[in-house]
């Protein structure tokens, strides 16, 4: 589809991202709508306490790539990086296994301080956003804690211990969402859940169960998604069989799905009115659409600021196309 501008029948936009992946298209969406019509709720299942600080990667994630602070050569952590404190703290023998750069620590320690004084995670969200020059809204799925536990043959593992001090190595039989039957969705994400100026949903190309299946576990999200008036998007984090980021392919093996878009369309079901896959897949469209969603081909793989808003616009357009 060609980059036609923002979508025409105008209303807002609501997009559910986690990380790396997810915060690329929200940049691209970024570029293309009035601020005032992007909402972007972050995971915050990945959140967690370390070394006495509250750490919620994917919302600094999103936070640092829409303010252009972004290390781009990672996707995550702050441009112009230095390690003076990690090196410190492994002369000390402490626990150096989760990298806590010297300019991150500040977003880390002011959320931590703020956090104690009683502020949501949502007002600090919004308080880091405007100071850094961020026009759409940026809010965490909750401001309850909703942590993700990954479960392998040899125990129940936190998300960090699994996902960054042991590199994805276990095995995962299955994951769960500790107290997410007793969270609430933040209270901007709850209200977008029954706005009618909501006019397309789009869930970011994140893992599907490690960065969006935690937003989905919080009570009302899914059944508030499916009764929603805008169409549902997805773009797919898996490009002929290989996912483009982390172990979304890994984890789909071990957990006996398929490997490729269908899967990822099989796991979302009912959820999606569309879904985006990739030029790579284009022989398996029509076994996709045999599930009963709506297939948009595109160039999904985001490695220029052009192809993030290129495939913002796809999205949008496709949304637009499913609502008339």
């Amino acid at each position: 589809m060609s980059n036609a501008g923002p979508m025409r029948g105008g209303g807002k936009v609501l997009a559910l991202c986690g990380g790396v992946g997810g915060a690329k298209l929200a940049l691209g969406l970024a570029s293309i709508l009035p601020p005032e019509d992007l909402l972007i709720v972050t995971n915050t299942g990945d959140d967690f306490t370390h070394l006495g600080l509250r750490i919620c990667p994917d919302i600094d994630t999103v936070t640092y790539t829409l303010s252009g602070l972004v290390n781009p050569k990672t996707g995550w952590g702050r441009e112009g990086e230095t390690w003076q404190f990690k090196e410190a703290l492994s002369l000390l023998g402490g626990e150096d296994w989760f990298s806590l750069g010297d300019k991150d620590l500040a977003i880390h320690v002011e959320r931590s301080r703020r956090l104690a004084e009683g502020e949501s995670l949502s007002e600090i969200t919004a308080h880091n956003a405007a100071i850094l020059g961020i026009a759409p809204t940026i809010v965490p799925m909750s401001d309850d804690s909703v942590p993700t536990i990954v479960e392998t043959p040899d125990g129940d593992m936190d998300f960090q211990h699994y996902f960054v001090r042991d590199r994805c190595e276990p095995v995962v039989t299955g994951i769960r969402f500790a107290g997410a039957a007793d969270a609430s969705p933040s209270p901007v994400f709850a209200a977008a859940l029954e706005d009618d100026n909501i006019s397309a949903i789009i869930i970011c190309p994140s893992n599907p169960f490690l960065s969006v299946d935690p937003i989905l576990s919080l009570p009302g999200v899914g059944a508030g998604l499916r009764a929603h008036k805008a169409p549902v998007v997805a773009v797919s984090p898996i490009v002929g069989g290989i996912a483009i980021k982390g172990p979304t392919a890994k984890m789909m093996a071990e957990l006996g799905m398929d490997v490729s878009a269908l899967g990822v369309a099989q796991h979302y079901g009912d959820l999606l009115d569309g879904f985006i896959i990739d030029e790579t897949d284009r022989a398996s469209a029509s076994e996709v659409a045999a599930t009963g969603v709506a297939i948009d081909i595109a160039q999904t793989i985001m490695k220029t600021k052009g192809d993030r808003t290129d495939l913002a616009q796809v999205a949008l357009n496709f949304c637009e196309k499913l609502a008339s």
